[in-house]
């Protein structure tokens, strides 16, 4: 089942394996064409009435493939109006070919006839709310009609993820979906069929640049609103915190705050003036210091708990009994991660190790990615956890979703590159599901990490890859330059 959102990124991650949108267009077409050959015999009267946007595009393709019926188009608007270039041309082909096609520029004025069958094709999964005009005009007619009503994808006012759905929403006899079923369609009282249109299932197993579609920013966001982060590591290491931490605010967090011990708070400090350092008593933590980071916790979306801390019995217990007692969302790296299974917590948690730290934590792994996946999936499942397994194929499972990442490259194998990819989870998971946030991360550090061997080839350092974060982030809908 696809939100409005999944398919936006499912379009977008068919788009960068090379199968471009015109060609989806070209099939959704045919899908519609087909879907309308089944409900209407050949010669009847079929009225098309499209929208300016790619929804309408799908219909207008499939005006060509109905030669043999008396098909009208009603184009809701100028056609100088369409959105997308790949709808505007086949408007043009439709127009060149001689075909039957109407602009409605006054809504009081679209006349759709006594067709048998009206194709929906208004509004797509990208828009949702009360039709407005010309939409409300379009959706009254066809129920004032006596024709079989199938709608494209959802019908036009009904809310793709199932919320509220308008009023005045197109009420459809018949519904022709693609690649999967939406949530809204579960309160549609019609026949829904859904349709493949060739998206290849590699765009939905690997990470692709259309998940940076899952990221948005309010225009009126405050400092706090897109996460606050706090990283709780440092001891024997000071470098791992401080990357973390850094990683997190270029992945997008606003206040990224470290706890530590004492003995390091200074040097760690030292790294930038970015970071917000407080500090407890000691040189590592111990379970004396759990009720100053509670405390600090309360105030943050998410805790990265990990980098830097080191495996002393006292610090690996004080992880423990902070993690049974936490709740919220906790990023948990390095030597933290092997207290996970033997926990109890509220807490959601997403897990990065490696495929090291993974068999210390009693999961298994493989050589065959494919193979992999299935025992991660299994032994997220087994923890009730997140996670995120690095390599040269990442994988991320919950337990019912699984995802893998192949950006990245060897020259990531340098120290600290963990690190980063933890700072990233803790700042994306503070705005995102943990799933999504994971798959994500793991995309934007391989990438970032692609971006800087280019520039460095193997001899790239972790903080290359903080530095270069931001533009690995870049979503496709976004022109800035430098992105890559």
């Amino acid at each position: 089942m696809l939100t409005a959102q999944d398919v936006a990124v499912l379009d977008a991650n068919t788009e960068a394996l090379g199968v471009p949108r015109k060609q989806l267009m070209e099939s959704s077409g045919n899908a519609v064409a087909r879907a309308v050959r089944d409900l209407a015999d050949p010669g009847t009267t079929v009225a098309i009435v499209a929208g300016r946007g790619n929804n309408g595009g799908d219909a207008l393709v499939a005006a060509r493939f109905l030669d043999d019926y008396d098909a009208t188009v009603h184009l809701l608007g100028r056609a100088s109006a369409i959105g997308t270039d790949i709808a505007r041309e086949n408007w043009d082909a439709l127009v060149a070919a001689d075909y039957d096609v109407r602009e409605v520029t006054d809504s009081t004025a679209l006349e759709l006839g006594d067709p048998d069958l009206v194709v929906d094709a208004m509004l797509g999964t990208g828009v949702s709310g009360e039709l407005r005009e010309p939409e409300a005009t379009a959706a009254r007619r066809m129920s004032e009609s006596d024709a079989t009503v199938l709608s494209v994808d959802v019908p036009s006012g009904v809310d793709p993820d199932g919320e509220a759905h308008a009023a005045n929403a197109v009420t459809a006899d018949h519904v022709v979906t693609f690649h999967d079923t939406k949530p809204g369609l579960q309160e549609v009282d019609a026949d829904v069929r859904v349709e493949p249109i060739g998206i290849p299932a590699a765009a939905e197993t690997f990470v692709g640049p259309g998940d940076l579609l899952r990221l948005g920013r309010d225009p009126a966001s405050h400092k706090g609103d897109n996460g606050e982060v706090l990283v709780v590591g440092g001891g024997p290491y000071t470098g791992a915190p401080a990357l973390s931490a850094q990683a997190a605010l270029r992945a997008g967090a606003d206040l990224v705050r470290v706890v530590c011990p004492s003995e390091v708070a200074r040097e760690l400090q030292g790294y930038s003036e970015n970071l917000i350092v407080r500090s407890f008593h000691g040189e590592c933590l111990t379970p004396t210091h759990l009720d100053t980071v509670r405390e600090l916790a309360e105030g943050h979306d998410t805790v990265v708990l990990g980098p830097g801390l080191g495996d002393a019995a006292e610090t690996l217990s004080a992880a423990e009994q902070l993690l049974s007692t936490l709740e919220g969302t906790v990023v948990v790296d390095a030597d933290a991660l092997q207290v996970v299974p033997e926990v109890e917590t509220r807490a959601d948690l997403l897990c990065t190790p490696h495929q090291g730290e993974l068999r210390k934590m009693g999961g298994e792994t493989a050589d065959d990615p494919a193979e992999r996946a299935q025992l991660v999936e299994a032994f997220a499942a087994e923890l009730g956890h997140t996670l995120l397994v690095k390599g040269a194929h990442d994988i991320v499972s919950d337990g019912e979703r699984t995802r893998r990442n192949r950006t990245g490259n060897p020259g990531m194998t340098v120290g600290g590159t963990g690190d980063v990819l933890a700072g990233a989870c803790g700042a994306l998971v503070s705005v995102l599901d943990t799933h999504d946030a994971a798959s994500l991360a793991a995309f934007a550090n391989g990438r970032a990490g692609d971006i800087a061997v280019e520039e460095y080839g193997h001899g790239l350092v972790a903080t290359d890859l903080v530095d270069v974060l931001p533009r690995a982030m870049h979503r496709p809908d976004e022109d800035i330059a430098g992105g890559a």
